[in-house]
């Protein structure tokens, strides 16, 4: 790969959206590159870097502002090891909630579909049960 970049082959270098690139840089996670004489942005490798750890760090489904955490104890170059994988581990205690969560969703769907008679009525249980106020104030969020 050849330096520096402008921002259509950054984004195909690292299968980033145009658009997220430069929200990147209005949000000061990606730095902003230098320009050419005639404007245009030009990327170095750390930027190809920088961009590859955000998109991963996004398709791990760590949030904006865990990656900003990550970033800071990162560039400050005083980060330790311990204190990558605490965050790391806050956020998979994310993701397991997110999964009993999906998994009480399931079991709703299923006890709901299978008091379904499946015939060609009107009256459908699944509706019924949409009509039911929510018996668990865990079961609200999101609305």
């Amino acid at each position: 790969m050849h330096f520096p970049l402008g921002i259509g082959a950054l984004a195909s270098a690292t299968g980033c959206n145009i658009e997220t690139i430069r929200y990147y840089e209005r949000e000061s996670l990606l730095p902003s590159p230098p320009r050419s004489p005639g404007g245009h942005r030009q990327y170095a490798a750390e930027h190809l870097k920088r961009l590859t750890f955000l998109r991963r760090a996004r398709v791990l489904g760590f949030s904006m502002a865990e990656i900003r955490e990550l970033l800071s104890l990162i560039d400050s170059d005083r980060y330790t090891c311990q204190e990558i994988n605490a965050l790391t581990m806050t956020h998979v205690e994310t993701i397991r909630e997110k999964l009993r969560d999906l998994k009480r969703l399931e079991s709703a769907l299923v006890e709901m579909a299978d008091a379904c008679k499946r015939d060609t009525r009107p009256e459908c249980p699944i509706v019924d049960a949409l009509y039911e106020p929510l018996r668990d104030s865990g079961s609200q969020r999101g609305t």
